[in-house]
């Protein structure tokens, strides 16, 4: 916190505002408040102005290079998974994905389209250098994404947001709608982030309908392409616990790995 002092006198009271990596801070001054960060992504400006994160205050380079961005501090909370089915989220997704200002800004900052073949390349290493290509269903789920991988080639490209999990979402105290943590943003097929919400908040028998106020139409190609994304994000899971030595997570990954796989068969094969 030794940046802090860089900007901050002691009349301002500044305590953690928590997450793993202790970079977030909450800062207050009599009624001014604000969420600090360090090093966040400099996309953080177009979000503000699109209104899909609290508003950003101001930004400022510290003589080491790192950067700070100030923004509005928001008495809110953090959606349940039941609300993941409210309107709101799935417009808040379709938004993002249908947003050319934000797509034009991560391409202004050096980001390029995803590649799925690079992806399934690189997992399938991991898992052969953490020895888990002995695992009958690591290598039987390895063999499904690469006979599913041609479904997601030439696919139209659009900002992900690529972690909408429910804690990543927030109602202020009016009920607007934010989305924050955007460090794992891609340019990618929406369907990566879509895929996965649907697979861990939406029910299966409302995907279609889920899928329709999108603006898509469910059909054997789009759900070739959802269940690449499920697949591949369970497996990388698999592969996280594995590299971490964290066995009763690994167990229940695997678990899950072993019925989606099954189901996958039944569906697509």
């Amino acid at each position: 916190m030794n940046w802090v002092n860089h900007i901050f006198d002691e009349e301002w009271s500044i305590r953690s505002a928590g997450g793993l990596t202790g970079e977030a801070l909450f800062a207050k001054r009599e009624n001014k408040q604000l969420f600090l960060k360090r090093n966040t992504t400099p996309f953080l400006a177009v979000l503000s102005a699109q209104e899909i994160v609290p508003k950003l205050i101001w930004t400022k380079r510290l003589h080491n290079g790192d950067v700070i961005t100030a923004q509005k501090w928001v008495e809110g909370r953090k959606l349940s998974k039941e609300e993941m089915y409210n309107k709101d989220v799935l417009q808040t997704i379709k938004k993002i994905h249908h947003s050319p200002e934000l797509l034009h800004m991560l391409m202004r900052l050096g980001k390029t389209e995803s590649s799925t073949t690079n992806d399934f390349a690189e997992l399938k290493a991991h898992c052969f250098y953490n020895g888990l290509d002995g695992e009958a269903v690591v290598y039987r789920s390895l063999m499904q994404l690469k006979a599913l991988l041609p479904a997601t080639k030439q696919q139209e490209q659009a900002v992900c947001h690529c972690d909408l999990n429910h804690n990543n979402f927030m109602y202020d105290e009016v009920g607007k709608l934010y989305l924050v943590d955007w460090d794992q943003a891609s340019i990618a097929d929406p369907a990566k982030d879509y895929g996965n919400f649907l697979y861990y908040y939406i029910a299966e028998n409302d995907w279609k309908d889920w899928l329709y106020a999108y603006g898509v139409e469910i059909n054997d190609a789009l759900l070739r392409r959802i269940y690449w994304y499920i697949l591949y994000e369970v497996l990388s899971y698999v592969v996280w616990h594995k590299e971490r030595r964290e066995e009763r997570f690994l167990q229940a990954r695997m678990k899950e790995l072993q019925h989606l796989e099954i189901k996958i068969k039944e569906k697509l094969f």
